[in-house]
């Protein structure tokens, strides 16, 4: 979960500005929502500090993740509205950036890689040691859209979107498979050269379990309708990688 933290620390908070302070940009409550997830037996790293400090979904070097579409870098300069985060004069110098990197980005990704790394050797299997999907929000509508990767099974490229859609209609909501965010960061430590690995990132709407605006209020009847859809995707995913 790489864009759940809120922590802002005390030399930066000064800096924000009116647009950045309410960290618009965060997926807020995930560990809440999913608060499942022990029982499933699934591995989890949350981030503690806001995307604003540096973004741990962004390539060091901003490298576009997503050719022909805007976005942000790994230490953003602006909001997803286009909004300056920093007050005049006190944008972070190339130094600075160099140092969130060394700081915060290099420490997560670290994490990240000996972890995936242990999964894969305590499996006996290729792909059943691979199930990190990662779960951000969406902030662009008020849809939920499913995306998929061609890096999955047959199995699951088919039962996932339907299941998916079948969970979606239960509950009165909208599903899209799109292409556009494939997680494809995160997944990096899980890959060598000529393997192939199941993954999945799933875009939820914020809309489906919260209020969009802030104070970002928790919706437990919200959540309450949500999570059984959600667990219900996940426990299908790893039964297909078994």
């Amino acid at each position: 979960m790489p864009h759940t933290g809120t922590f802002v620390p005390e030399w930066l908070a000064p800096r924000l500005s009116p647009a950045g302070r309410p960290l618009p940009d965060t997926d807020w409550h995930l560990e809440r929502l999913y608060d499942f997830l022990d029982d499933l037996g699934a591995s989890v790293l949350v981030a503690t500090h806001s995307r604003y400090v540096v973004d741990l979904n962004r390539p060091p070097d901003n490298a576009n993740l997503y050719p022909g579409q805007d976005t942000t870098g790994v230490v953003p300069l602006d909001t997803f509205h286009r909004e300056p985060l920093y007050v005049p004069g006190f944008p972070p110098s190339e130094e600075e950036v160099a140092a969130r990197i060394n700081t915060y980005w290099k420490p997560y990704h670290e994490r990240l890689g000996r972890r995936s790394r242990t999964l894969k050797r305590a499996t006996a299997t290729p792909c059943s040691g691979t199930r990190i999907p990662s779960f951000p929000s969406c902030r662009a509508s008020s849809r939920g859209s499913c995306q998929t990767s061609t890096s999955a099974p047959p199995a699951a490229n088919h039962a996932a979107p339907e299941s998916a859609k079948r969970c979606a209609n239960r509950r009165g909501l909208q599903r899209r498979a799109e292409r556009p965010l494939q997680g494809r960061l995160h997944h990096a430590p899980l890959r060598r050269p000529g393997e192939r690995h199941p993954r999945r990132q799933l875009e939820l709407s914020e809309a489906t379990y919260m209020d969009e605006k802030a104070p970002y209020k928790f919706r437990d009847n919200l959540a309450k309708r949500l999570r059984p859809q959600l667990r219900t995707l996940l426990e299908l995913y790893l039964s297909i990688g078994k």
